[in-house]
């Protein structure tokens, strides 16, 4: 679509607002109306329920068809675009109205208004870039995107900035009211901020390269010292046992006594027999 004229935008700001519709709701309108010379349109947009056609003389379908408070509101955003856009010289009709079609515009101010720049659709951006796939604006704001370059160029008071839009794919152009005028795009991953993206150049200057990266420093790798293995000290070699010390040699009386003590317990069955001469043998080798 040609690039508005601060005039058109405006008309067409104000034709949104009063159907209650968003600015790049209409322009995507308007630019369906373009297609069919003023006079009928094939749009689809999630504003006007989705796609839909119109055409003059009162033919409005639209997604939502059940929706008769929506559908009564895009026929009335149709026919005040339709008519502006009828008025401009560049748009000849392929066959002029039928009589019996009335037609009716509740435009204020739409006469005499210059919709489009003189000269064609991009004399406001830098060379090179090709022909954007979308453009629009809003107060004194325009955008044009290059989705083949990669690029958003964004005039703002008179001062033209293109930005690298890497791959996102851009669409929903809205302006945040305020002291910024910041704008923002829908992209596949989400709401997308114009100063987030990266700058390519500006009007009168380029966009400072980024500065590299320091140089990685490695610190030399640390040397250990290997632990010192702790060994277990060997246990000492258990001491060999003693030779049992030879019995001290007995009194004749002792033995005498010991024998009988010994001989009172073989009678009671205490000591066997065995017993009893193995202990006698040894006692009597202490004599």
């Amino acid at each position: 679509m040609p690039t508005l004229t601060a005039d058109g935008l405006r008309a067409v700001s104000d034709i949104a607002a009063r159907h209650g519709f968003s600015v790049e709701a209409a322009l995507s309108l308007l630019d369906s109306l373009m297609q069919g010379n003023g006079f009928q349109a094939q749009f689809q947009h999630p504003e006007f329920g989705g796609m839909g056609q119109w055409s003059q003389g009162g033919m409005i379908m639209i997604g939502d068809m059940f929706n008769n408070g929506l559908k009564y509101r895009v026929e009335g955003l149709c026919n005040d675009l339709a008519n502006l856009l009828r008025q401009q010289p560049s748009i000849q009709a392929p066959y002029p109205a039928p009589a019996s079609q009335s037609f009716q515009s509740q435009s204020q101010g739409g006469s005499g208004v210059s919709l489009f720049v003189q000269g064609g659709s991009g004399s406001w951006w830098p060379a090179g870039l090709g022909s954007p796939s979308s453009s629009g604006g809003q107060n004194d704001m325009r955008y044009a995107f290059f989705p083949a370059a990669r690029r958003l160029a964004i005039q703002l008071g008179g001062r033209v900035r293109v930005y690298d839009t890497g791959d996102h794919a851009l669409s929903g152009f809205s302006q945040q009211q305020g002291s910024d005028q910041s704008l923002t795009f829908n992209s596949q991953y989400g709401l997308v901020r114009v100063d987030d993206l990266p700058l390519v150049s500006g009007q009168g200057e380029t966009a400072a390269a980024p500065e590299p990266a320091p140089a990685a420093t490695f610190a030399p790798a640390p040397t250990f010292a290997p632990a010192p293995v702790a060994y277990a000290a060997r246990p000492p070699e258990p001491a060999a046992p003693a030779p049992p010390a030879a019995s001290p040699p007995l009194a004749v009386e002792d033995i005498l006594r010991l024998l009988e003590g010994l001989g009172a317990l073989r009678d009671k069955n205490i000591l066997t027999d065995t017993e009893f001469a193995a202990k006698k043998a040894e006692l009597l080798s202490r004599i």
